[in-house]
């Protein structure tokens, strides 16, 4: 049987979207996320919990240094001195991000004049009171945001996530570490 050049695009073409509609529902399959998750395809990551530091220790607009979720993930705690976007502690002004900047992973530093994150390779710009909200600059993305908790009964401020991919990597939490 001689197979016609429209027939075999057809079938071929009726092929490849069946086959692209499997693979992508198997992707999108609630099946494989993570126990727990409350949206569908969406995986919920099993970080730490690790506690940074007393809010009545924060000073307005002095930056403390911690690594999150791990030893190679630089990350900042600032006291913003009023109620912010995400803010935890008795004033919602405590908020904490990443120092990787999400264009190429330079060290970016906090300035407590401007209330944002710089850049030094490539000027990128990024707010502190609005989610790490990219400004301005080479970045496309906003600085990764550590999720934070505030423990009333001791004073407590920890780290629990990171919304945002870290600079570098595929997952925000590396094998074995």
């Amino acid at each position: 049987m001689k197979l016609s050049r429209r027939r075999f695009l057809a079938f071929t073409g009726t092929t490849a979207a069946g086959s692209a509609a499997l693979g992508g529902s198997l992707l999108l399959n609630p099946a494989h996320a993570a126990e727990g998750s409350q949206q569908p395809g969406k995986v919920m990551l099993d970080y730490p919990k690790i506690n940074i530091s007393k809010a009545s220790n924060l000073k307005v607009g002095q930056p403390v240094s911690f690594t999150y979720p791990d030893s190679s993930s630089p990350c900042t705690l600032i006291k913003i001195g009023r109620k912010t976007q995400g803010g935890v502690g008795p004033d919602g002004d405590i908020v904490a991000y990443s120092n990787l900047c999400t264009h190429m992973g330079c060290p970016v530093s906090y300035s407590s004049e401007e209330r944002t994150f710089k850049c030094p390779c490539h000027f990128s710009v990024f707010d502190s009171e609005l989610n790490g909200q990219m400004v301005s600059g080479q970045a496309t993305e906003n600085l990764p945001r550590i999720l934070l908790t505030y423990r009333d009964s001791d004073d407590s401020i920890e780290a629990t996530g990171v919304d945002g991919l870290i600079y570098g990597r595929q997952s925000n939490l590396l094998p074995g570490a």
